[in-house]
């Protein structure tokens, strides 16, 4: 059982490191211009903070995610990369 909640996890940082290095290098590739593709994505979320003031603390919160191509390319070899290992 817990060989298996191992995995998982291993899996979400697989997952997590291939969209982040993704989209690194897709924003690094953005200057390029034979390499302008690998930028191309879409972004969303909650773009105007959502504030909540409760006179004894305040809290803002936003979160926008941002989807690039480079970033897809990571997610798949990121799955690979999990089951070869």
């Amino acid at each position: 059982m817990a060989t298996k909640d191992k995995n998982i996890w291993l899996l979400m940082i697989f997952i997590l490191s291939g969209i982040v290095i993704g989209g690194l290098l897709g924003e690094l590739a953005s200057n390029i211009d034979w390499l302008w593709w690998l930028a191309y994505g879409q972004e969303f979320g909650i773009t105007t903070p959502l504030s909540i003031d409760l006179h004894v603390i305040k809290l803002t919160f936003s979160v926008v995610f941002k989807i690039n191509i480079a970033s897809i390319i990571g997610i798949g070899i990121s799955i690979w990369l999990y089951r070869k290992a």
